[in-house]
């Protein structure tokens, strides 16, 4: 991508000529002398990640939604098995990630506050980068507060990409960034080409989702030499893959750079938790991996693993990581920890790749990942099947707009390799009512994508 690396170069010999490179200075922290205790299966502490409460209160509350009080709460129990988080390896309970954060505190307690750039940058954060950036194969990476901040620093980066080049005037048109992105893509890239679109710094174009066709057809129409592709990974509401291979073909046909968020691939999928791009076997054809380390990593934050030149960059240009407090130290010593345990208890990522198929195998839905959409329909119907999985004894929580477009609500499940085959089997038994081929994934999919892609369309 000799294109980029010369814009980004020259980006960067702007910021310099202006003495405005930004880099991280390392406070020194003893780190941990001995690598955590892993273990051959799972322990008592799993349950802790799936086994929730919630005070009578919030139950009459949630129960009360939509006027459908049934005068019975008192009778419901309080214990609820959870299917609504992102804590796929159960990482969040481990004793291990427990323990590095329980150290870490007594050590240091939060740890200096402050930015990365200022002081909030320890030899901890300095670890847990170059950790990440040898799990996604890339020259290095950058830590963020959150994934949000980290996808809102590399779409606002790369806009100011072209006004940098522009030298002291808005950047003409053809001068702008064209960024293609997915229709369904998260939010936060959603606010990010938003923020520099506005800022006519980039042109956007949207494309029908994972239709290559489409992007090919946008790509060909586009006349602007700077293109970036940019998409999630595993998609956070479908449960579906962006197909990156095909996606990586494009980008040596067209020379675009290809920036993933693979937030709910990381550690799940590959056999060494690499991601998405690790399963599909394209990790050297993405050019800047987002991620996050709150859903797999069961802790806190966000990354960006790319070049050397695009960290300095992003952190020299990235204002929601420039003006953010950096992650306190126990978070990050627990963030190091959860990354040793995915890589020593590779049977999590198997078991959860076990419970996709016990769950396909019971439902007979065309599932391919641990995010399951049961699609209902209208927002009420959504709220009175949250109701009844509450009543059964599950946490699941209804999915309504602005998240998903309206008459596309659903119950989204999310499976753990904290839960059990009995969980799965008394979800499945729950869920009966709504697994009848209308509520089908695949009916989602296709009728979807064209309505999302024409309410995307107004960025």
């Amino acid at each position: 991508m000799a294109q980029w690396d010369a814009l980004v170069d020259a980006a960067l010999g702007e910021l310099a000529s202006r003495s405005l490179l930004r880099a991280t200075r390392p406070i020194a922290l003893a780190l941990p002398a001995a690598p955590p205790e892993t273990f051959p299966g799972p322990g008592p502490w799993d349950r802790a990640a799936v086994e929730i409460r919630l005070d009578r209160a919030t139950l009459r509350q949630w129960l009360a939604e939509g006027g459908e009080a049934s005068g019975q709460e008192e009778e419901l129990g309080e214990k609820l098995i959870l299917f609504s988080g992102n804590d796929y390896m159960g990482l969040s309970s481990h004793p291990a990630v427990r323990e590095a954060a329980s150290k870490a505190a007594q050590e240091y307690g939060m740890g200096p506050r402050g930015s990365a750039l200022i002081c909030g940058y320890t030899t901890y954060h300095k670890l847990v980068e170059e950790s990440l950036a040898e799990l996604k194969k890339k020259e290095d990476c950058l830590l963020c507060p959150t994934g949000f901040s980290a996808n809102m620093a590399v779409m606002t980066v790369l806009g100011s990409i072209s006004s940098l080049l522009a030298v002291g005037r808005k950047p003409a048109k053809d001068e702008r960034i064209a960024i293609f992105s997915d229709a369904l893509n998260h939010a936060s890239i959603i606010d990010g080409i938003r923020l520099i679109e506005r800022q006519q710094e980039a042109v956007v174009f949207v494309y029908k989702h994972c239709d290559m066709s489409h992007l090919d057809f946008l790509l060909s129409s586009c006349s602007i030499k700077k293109k970036v592709v940019v998409t999630d990974s595993l998609f956070s509401m479908d449960g579906d893959f962006a197909p990156l291979p095909e996606l990586v073909e494009l980008r040596k046909k067209y020379g675009f750079l290809l920036v993933i968020d693979d937030a709910h691939g990381t550690l799940v999928c590959g056999d060494n938790g690499g991601g998405v791009p690790e399963l599909l076997e394209c990790e050297s054809g993405i050019d800047i991996g987002v991620g996050t380390l709150s859903k797999a990593a069961g802790c806190q934050g966000g990354f960006v693993a790319c070049s050397t030149r695009w960290k300095s960059l992003i952190q020299s240009r990235g204002r929601s990581f420039i003006f953010s407090t950096a992650l306190p130290v126990p978070v990050v010593a627990s963030v190091q920890a959860a990354l040793h345990v995915s890589r020593k208890e590779r049977w999590r990522r198997s078991l959860v790749w076990r419970h996709v198929q016990y769950f396909a195998s019971l439902t007979k839905l065309n599932i391919t990942s641990p995010i399951i959409s049961i699609v209902v329909g209208s927002e009420e119907a959504a709220l009175r099947a949250g109701r009844h999985m509450l009543r059964s004894g599950f946490h699941v929580t209804p999915i309504r707009p602005p998240t998903v477009p309206p008459n596309s609500c659903r119950l989204r499940i999310t499976l753990s390799a904290s839960h059990s085959s009995d969980d799965i089997k008394r979800l499945v038994d729950a869920l009966a009512t709504w697994l009848s081929g209308k509520h089908a994934k695949q009916s989602f999919v296709e009728g979807h994508s064209e309505q999302s892609y024409v309410a995307a369309s107004k960025l």
